[in-house]
């Protein structure tokens, strides 16, 4: 069977490919722990919440005057994944099915904290 030959940009892409399989620490990434484990942790994510999220979503994720209640079947993850965190977080959020007006964008928080702050409401909503 003869070889077939490959253009310019399928031969980079298999090369990215390639790249993108090597272990994270060819890759000069530190690799995780099993003490620090592969989800970000809720409790890191509590006093994070308390300081950026809970004047307008609530203390205790109840929801306040400002803003709605995390503790509601519309943020369950089957509704908001928690990429939807992350994009609210970062481009602020259109009220869409609330009426407390649009939500702005969080300034300060990256997406690493983003993830705890996730990690904390989902573990409270279960």
């Amino acid at each position: 069977m003869p070889l077939k030959t490959i253009s310019k940009a399928q031969g980079l892409a298999l090369a990215l490919l390639l790249a993108s399989a090597l272990p994270l620490q060819a890759q000069d990434h530190p690799m995780p722990t099993p003490s620090t484990g592969l989800m970000p942790n809720p409790n890191l994510g509590r006093p994070l919440y308390s300081q950026n999220c809970a004047s307008c979503h609530g203390a205790m994720l109840q929801g306040s005057d400002k803003g709605p209640p995390f503790l509601h079947k519309v943020y369950e993850p089957s509704h908001h994944g928690d990429a939807a965190f992350q994009m609210a977080v970062k481009n602020g959020a259109r009220a869409h099915h609330w009426r407390f007006g649009d939500m702005p964008p969080v300034a300060g928080l990256d997406a690493d904290e983003v993830a705890y702050i996730t990690a904390y409401i989902r573990a409270t909503q279960r």
